[in-house]
Order: structure tokens, then C-alpha cells, then sequence
């Protein structure tokens, strides 16, 4: 189903694209750390997947200078577990082997949050059931920050090594210079909706999600990406009349845009030069 103007319900996050200096070292973390499996291994690159679903994508770039304290991009990606033992079992490889920065029980999800060897944001939650989300008359939803169970998210683990079947990238949060440019270009002109406000930040999502993209301006930064870090986020539609659609208000919104593949795939920047795919959704 599709508003016009809006993206389609089913529309969801694909994968996220980083740019590394250090690629056996980053790769081992994604898949010791976060359970996530190698596949596609390159000399360059290195697709680390979930059931055969490929969600990150790391690119060497060896002469890549760090991300300056000023430059726009990644906050974190958020990849999402279907149940809270898979909550449990990433909460155990995370206290064994790395470091956890941060809980969090967010009303709508419970999430755990660390940082890659190369400083990139990663969180990894599970969604309560939607019945149970506070969803007001205007559809925005209560995403709140309280203390998080942790000794109940621990206790539910079942010693699981990697992530399950069905884990995805559920959302991605980007650092942007300006949230009235981040919302003409992300609402306006992608057609997510707006599902939550705090100060700084903001929170949209097609269909009736809880966020798909957090977009915020805490740390004041006001420069394009250019070094290590966020290279790509990848947004997928679920059908081609929704892809077709989504390029024509880009463009009729003066964002120019770019064919990926000859499936109708396409690419574009926002206002911060954080570059966007946008594909239809299968398996390729």
C-alpha cells in the first residue's frame, strides 16, 4: 500500500556500507562479535551477512584518514534480532569479547550499544510486538529512554554463538547538520513519515514502524563525509511502480539521481552528502 506521495509500507532498510582501514580486523569483529557470518570475501571487501541476508558491507581503504570530529554520517546501525533470546546471546558475546558502551529499554525495543575497532556506532535490539507500542491518534509512536532489564536480557540468552535467521538492519542512525534540511529531503522528497521528536533529533519511518532512519544534530556537525566511516545506507522498496515513483519526486525535488543496475536500482545524496541507494526488494 502506498499514500502518495509516501513510501510504501513495506519498505525497509538494506545494507549499510563502510569504509575501512583495516579490513581482517573490522571483519573479524562483525563476525565474532555480533555473530555475523563472512560471505562475498575480497580482497577489498567483505559482505558479513544473517542467513544468507548480506547487511554490511566493508570496504578497504587503507589511506583513509579517520572521520573528522566536524563531518556528517554514521551515528549507528542498528541491526535488529527477531526474539529476546537472541537479545541475550548478543548481550553474552558482547561482555565476553568486547566492550559494551550502553543500555537502553526505548519503550518500542530493548538495545544494546558498542562501537566497531574503527569507531562506527552499532546498536543491536529487539522490538517489542506492535500492539504493545504506544502509537498516538497522529500515528506517531513513544519511543522512550528508561533503564534497561539487563539481568532479564542476560537470563533469556540461550548461548546461541551468531546472530538467527531473520536479523536485519531495523534502522540507521545518521548525524546530519540540519534537521529542517534532513526532513524536506527525507520527508518531502523519500517520502518516510515522521513517527517521533526530541530535542535534536528526529525519528521517520514508512508504514507504521517506530523508525527506519534517526536523524539528529547533538554534536554540531556540519561537514560532508570523507573519511573512514559511513560510505552508503541502502533503502529497499518492495516493488518497482514504489522505486519508480520515489525517483521521480527525487528528482522533481531537484535531487539528481544516478541508475545503480539496469533494475531500476538508483542512487542519490542528501543534503549532507551521505549517499543513498534505493532497490527494489529481492534477494540480489
Amino acid at each position: 500500500m502506498t499514500t502518495a506521495g509516501m513510501l510504501p509500507t513495506a519498505t525497509r532498510m538494506g545494507r549499510v556500507s563502510l569504509r575501512v582501514s583495516d579490513l581482517e580486523r573490522v571483519a573479524r569483529f562483525y563476525e565474532d562479535v555480533l555473530g555475523l557470518e563472512a560471505r562475498a570475501v575480497g580482497d577489498d571487501r567483505t559482505v558479513l551477512a544473517a542467513g544468507g541476508t548480506p547487511l554490511v558491507v566493508l570496504r578497504e581503504e587503507s589511506t583513509a584518514r579517520p572521520r573528522r570530529d566536524d563531518e556528517t554520517g554514521l551515528f549507528h546501525t542498528a541491526l535488529l534480532v527477531p526474539s529476546r533470546a537472541a537479545l541475550g546471546d548478543a548481550l553474552e558475546r558482547i561482555e565476553r569479547r568486547w566492550r559494551l558502551e550502553g543500555t537502553a529499554d526505548h519503550v518500542v525495543s530493548e538495545a544494546l550499544y558498542l562501537s566497531d575497532p574503527e569507531g562506527n556506532g552499532i546498536e543491536v535490539y529487539r522490538d517489542r510486538p506492535r500492539e504493545e507500542w504506544p502509537v498516538a491518534d497522529d500515528g506517531t509512536v513513544g519511543i522512550g529512554t528508561e533503564p534497561l532489564d539487563v539481568e532479564g536480557v542476560r537470563s533469556a540468552g540461550r548461548g546461541r554463538g551468531g546472530v538467527p535467521d531473520g536479523t536485519t538492519v531495523g534502522h540507521v542512525h545518521l548525524e546530519v547538520s540540519s534537521l529542517p534540511d534532513a526532513r524536506e529531503f527525507y520527508v518531502d522528497a523519500v517520502g518516510f513519515g515522521c513517527k517521533h521528536r526530541v530535542d535534536g533529533a528526529l525519528f521517520v519511518a514508512a508504514g507504521g514502524y517506530h523508525h527506519h532512519l534517526g536523524l539528529n544534530v547533538w554534536r554540531r556537525r556540519s561537514a560532508p563525509p570523507q573519511g573512514r566511516g559511513l560510505e552508503r545506507v541502502e533503502v529497499v522498496v518492495p516493488d518497482e511502480d514504489g522505486l519508480a515513483a520515489l525517483r521521480t519526486r527525487l528528482e522533481e525535488a531537484g535531487h539528481a539521481t544516478s541508475s545503480a543496475r539496469d533494475d531500476g536500482a538508483f542512487e542519490t545524496t542528501d543534503p549532507d552528502g551521505i549517499e543513498l541507494r534505493f532497490r527494489r526488494d529481492d534477494p540480489s
